[in-house]
């Protein structure tokens, strides 16, 4: 067991799960973080999702890394992940059409996610199977974890809800605030069209 899990590698797969995680210290991925994080529910299922395709793509290009034309690398990996997604929203759309709806095109934008194909060339491709597995699984789930705080206070202050279920009576007004439920870019139409700003005239 201990060699399954050296110093070296508890801090490969641990590193990424505190604030050093990629979409806090360096705001990548934050597209998808802002989209996808109105209910928790799907923010649960993208965070696993990005996991899964970030740990199973490292494991891949690790592999093959030896074999890949250096000139043509980034394709490859691309290639890797787009099976990867294709699979995942397959399944996804099988088992759990309501959250595949919710999540849109946002599980289709994994395969241009900018911290796994960072994890991919700065890291699989110059580590093998094992460390790559723990590289991913830790910064999938470092994004996860990000994800889900931010659809908890989301849906929760949004809805007074989680998951669905009613946690907080419709009469108490801070927790149903319809701007914690809105995408980034309705913001201004919202604070337009509630008075809280003057529509443009432009």
């Amino acid at each position: 067991m201990s060699k399954l899990f050296s110093k070296e590698q508890k801090e490969v797969f641990a590193g990424p799960l505190t604030l050093t995680t990629p979409v806090v210290a360096q705001v990548l991925g934050i597209c998808a973080a802002l989209a996808v994080t109105s209910q928790l529910k799907p923010a649960i299922v993208m965070g696993l999702s990005v996991t899964v395709i970030t740990a199973f793509s490292n494991v891949i290009i690790s592999l093959i890394r030896n074999t890949i034309p250096n000139r043509i690398r980034i394709i490859v990996q691309l290639v890797v992940v787009a099976a990867l997604v294709t699979i995942v929203s397959e399944i996804l759309k099988a088992y759990a059409y309501d959250v595949s709806t919710q999540l849109s095109v946002y599980v289709g934008l994994i395969i241009t996610n900018c911290i796994l194909m960072g994890r991919l060339e700065a890291f699989a491709m110059m580590n093998g199977p094992w460390e790559s597995f723990l590289d991913g699984v830790g910064n999938g789930l470092g994004y996860a974890w990000i994800l889900v705080v931010v659809g908890f206070v989301r849906e929760l202050l949004g809805s007074g809800s989680l998951l669905g279920f009613e946690i907080v009576p419709s009469d108490w007004a801070f927790f149903h605030n319809d701007m914690m439920t809105m995408p980034a870019m309705h913001l201004s139409s919202w604070a337009a069209s509630s008075g809280r700003i003057a529509p443009s005239t432009r």
